[in-house]
């Protein structure tokens, strides 16, 4: 053994929640109890992503002991990557072991013969065995890390799924300029081209900035510009549109703040295929993805229809099965959806028939669809919108982005601080996972929207609830 290296053993939820695990933990040493195989046996059977998971985790096991038939199973098993695994790691593999002997504890006894008091046995009985080498306890079960920790074993979390270690670090998508920025690039290039202003700089040390990142420079000479482009150190700006003007608007809706009308840009940009909005209830995300998909369908006839997804997770009891159609079924989940059409679609002229006439050319642009069906589909030339996406795993939010087709703009809208999965945090969520990998895209953009403009209720009750 080398120093350093440890020897990590895995409950049945890591193996469950990721299958590559096994081949996660570099250069150290993998240990299995058998419970955890006696679980993983029990759960195979179904449709599910878990029960998809544990038949996984059983082939790559097998294929491990397939290509090291040579080698006894005390030994230990090479962790070589199977066939058609692609993982980035280094070179280095450590062996995976298996429990071969039973834990003299745990003979009698009904307590302790419960799962989680097994593998503690197990690895109090694998601690035993190598006095010198660090054992860790890998499991997500909350309650099973305490019980470690009162029996002296040291416990982790699984954190290879977490695209962040604190949410606070997760990309903004805007930054605010300091007051000497345009003393600190006098050598910059300014042009005009098409009725908009570009800038041509040179990028400083502390300027980390991200394609179709928004900066803004308050006070009486405040300007908003978008990072363009970024190549060998220099970045292209663009002063941003203004959509905050009444004769400047989307779909007659109109940018309250700074926030939304950075969204507006993003959202109107043809060159932008992937635009992420996070925010607290009442910024109004929904609203603008929404009007900005009407006005590029309807008007600019840039795409054909909007389709409308989101994750089918309740807030409190479920309401049970729903009759109708796909599109019945999804109703009920898509009140925002209902709720902010009222506020773009409502005519002033025209009366109940030019109400029934608008709805109708709607309901034939608008389609509301399941994710349960999104596999193997493929979106042309749509406006995909997908509400409440802190609800799905970054697996899931894979999927739905894979759909897209030439011509397809997704619109992921969602509130980290509103997760109502309750295997997923913060900085698990597929929400957070797909802005921190789409943040380096030139074809991405995200925003956070930290203004409710709902009502004055609604923003006192974020704040104080």
């Amino acid at each position: 053994m080398t120093r350093g290296k440890r020897i990590y053993v895995l409950d049945t939820n890591v193996l469950m929640h990721d299958p590559t695990s096994l081949f996660r933990f570099e250069e150290h040493d993998v240990f299995i109890p058998m419970t955890v195989l006696e679980e993983l046996d029990a759960a195979k059977k179904g449709q599910s992503e878990v029960s998809r998971n544990a038949r996984q985790v059983s082939r790559f096991i097998n294929e491990l002991i397939e290509n090291d038939k040579n080698r006894k199973i005390e030994q230990g098993l090479d962790l070589r990557l199977p066939q058609g695994l692609q993982l980035d790691r280094s070179a280095k593999v450590g062996r995976l072991h298996f429990q071969t002997r039973t834990a003299a504890d745990s003979a009698n006894g009904k307590k302790r013969t419960l799962p989680d008091n097994l593998i503690l046995a197990a690895v109090v009985a694998l601690r035993e065995e190598h006095s010198t080498i660090p054992v860790v306890l890998v499991t997500k079960d909350i309650n099973l890390r305490i019980k470690a920790s009162i029996a002296g074993i040291q416990a982790e979390d699984y954190e290879n799924d977490r695209a962040l270690d604190d949410f606070s670090l997760l990309y903004a998508g805007h930054n605010e300029l300091p007051a000497d920025f345009w003393d600190q690039h006098a050598d910059l290039r300014s042009w005009s081209e098409r009725g908009h202003t570009f800038y041509e700089m040179t990028m400083g040390k502390s300027e980390d900035w991200h394609p179709h990142q928004f900066l803004y420079l308050p006070g009486e000479n405040e300007v908003e510009l978008r990072v363009l482009s970024i190549r060998n150190g220099k970045a292209t700006l663009q002063i941003v549109d203004d959509y905050s003007s009444g004769s400047h608007t989307v779909w007659g809706i109109q940018a309250r703040n700074r926030e939304q009308n950075f969204a507006l840009n993003a959202l109107m940009d043809p060159d932008v295929d992937f635009v992420s909005l996070l925010g607290t209830a009442g910024t109004g995300k929904t609203l603008l993805a929404l009007a900005a998909g009407l006005a590029q369908v309807l008007d600019q006839q840039r795409y054909r229809e909007i389709i409308m997804t989101r994750a089918t997770v309740s807030v409190g009891e479920d309401i049970g099965f729903l009759p109708g159609t796909e599109e019945e079924k999804m109703t009920p989940w898509m009140g925002a959806l209902t709720d902010n059409l009222e506020v773009l679609t409502s005519p002033q002229e025209g009366g109940a028939w030019g109400r029934a006439a608008t709805n109708d050319l709607l309901a034939s642009r608008i389609k509301i669809r399941a994710m349960n069906f999104m596999r193997g589909r493929t979106f042309l030339n749509r406006y995909v919108i997908v509400d409440e996406a802190q609800n799905l795993t970054p697996k899931q939010i894979k999927t739905l982005i894979t759909r897209a087709g030439p011509g397809t703009k997704i619109v992921c809208l969602g509130n980290v601080e509103q997760i109502d999965t309750p295997y997923l945090t913060e900085t698990t969520s597929g929400l957070t996972y797909a802005v921190d990998r789409f943040k380096n895209w030139e074809h991405s953009a995200h925003l956070t929207l930290r203004r409710g403009e709902r009502s004055r209720l609604a923003d006192i009750a974020s704040e104080v609830l």
